[in-house]
């Protein structure tokens, strides 16, 4: 039987609900360890990771063994509960619905890592807001304003 190759590289980006501020800096490296873990447990490869007090990129060689969606349930509802039993917030923290997801070349890996790595610099000059939005517009995206994330 032929065996099968693939090498997929996937931008993942997703908020909390009501895209708030609210993901601790204090807790962002304890927070970054477990999340790799939950990726490589389902055999992706994690090239990068960043999590901001609004949002979260994740960069992954991309395993297609399982799909999309299960494995950005898996991440969500994992470090949900993993931020609730630490109690790290007052009141219940939950991701909002939904997620972007870009695909890469692999003449690309490095830009894309420093992108990521460099969040807190990148948005000095540019909102979240505006950064998503432009990804939508680059990627040639079509979206409904009403189906983006809610924008506080």
């Amino acid at each position: 039987m032929a065996n099968t190759y693939t090498k997929i590289y996937l931008q993942l980006v997703f908020t909390p609900s009501g895209r708030e501020n609210i993901i601790p800096v204090k807790h962002k490296e304890e927070l970054q360890r477990y999340t790799t873990g939950i990726i490589q447990n389902r055999k992706h490869k994690l090239l990068a990771i960043n999590y901001m007090p609004d949002h979260v990129h994740i960069f992954i060689g991309y395993q297609p063994s399982q799909p999309l969606p299960d494995l950005l349930r898996d991440i969500k509802a994992n470090t949900s509960k993993f931020i609730n039993d630490k109690r790290w917030l007052p009141g219940k923290f939950k991701w909002q619905e939904g997620y972007g997801a870009f695909s890469y070349s692999h003449s690309q890996l490095g830009d894309v890592i420093d992108y990521i790595n460099n969040q807190e610099q990148h948005h000095q000059n540019t909102s979240f807001k505006d950064e998503y939005l432009e990804t939508l517009v680059k990627f040639d995206i079509d979206f409904a304003n009403e189906y983006l994330f809610d924008w506080i």
